[in-house]
């Protein structure tokens, strides 16, 4: 923990309005600022590595532009018998992943790095963690999964759905420590790290 009179500079490394809405139900001040890093897997690297890695490259992205500021950076890698599934893009390739998903049980890495960039020694800058979330689909037919995916347009949400919206509908189970891992941004980990960062809650 670092002491400090006055609240540290609080960065979200993401350019996602998901994890921004999400960051503001702790009601602290913050800035968002996108790390603009490739976000491409490496040969052989598996889901949960590249998760963790690129939540630690978004964070030092930032932090090494913003000295003396607290940074938070995220990503999510979604899995179906190990295999990366990513985001969509455009309609067709968001059916082909829901009637991939059907019936079938998806594994969303949210991993999540606090980057103190007020710490003297390096090795103790960063905290990294790795929250999974298991997700059970539906076994629905293509006709509501095209009706949902032209209701909705999840096609930027890695596994097609959004669990805050309509997409909850195609789910039968989630399971998790932390509610909030799924949509982008783990807040139970999230307040945690930031409470060994010195932050401090509910005005005090």
């Amino acid at each position: 923990m670092i002491p400090s009179s006055t609240p540290p500079r609080l960065i979200l490394a993401s350019s996602s309005a998901y994890r921004r809405e999400l960051l503001a139900r702790l009601q602290l001040p913050f800035e968002a600022i996108a790390p603009n890093i490739d976000e491409a897997p490496l040969p052989g690297e598996a889901p949960q590595d590249t998760a963790l890695r690129l939540a630690r490259e978004k964070a030092a992205a930032v932090a090494a532009r913003a000295p003396g500021a607290l940074v938070i950076g995220s990503d999510q890698v979604a899995t179906l018998d190990g295999m990366q599934i990513g985001k969509p893009g455009d309609h067709a390739r968001a059916l082909a992943q829901l009637q991939l998903m059907r019936g079938r049980r998806v594994v969303f890495h949210t991993a999540l790095c606090l980057w103190d960039s007020r710490a003297p020694d390096p090795a103790r800058a960063v905290q990294l963690d790795n929250v999974q979330v298991f997700v059970d689909f539906r076994d629905l037919p293509d006709a509501e999964l095209d009706a949902y995916l032209r209701i909705e347009q999840p096609y930027d949400c890695a596994g097609s759905a959004k669990n805050e919206g309509l997409g909850i509908a195609l789910l039968e189970r989630i399971v998790s420590d932390d509610p909030t891992a799924l949509t982008g941004l783990p807040l139970v980990a999230l307040t945690g790290m930031l409470r060994r960062a010195g932050v401090s809650f509910f005005g005090l």
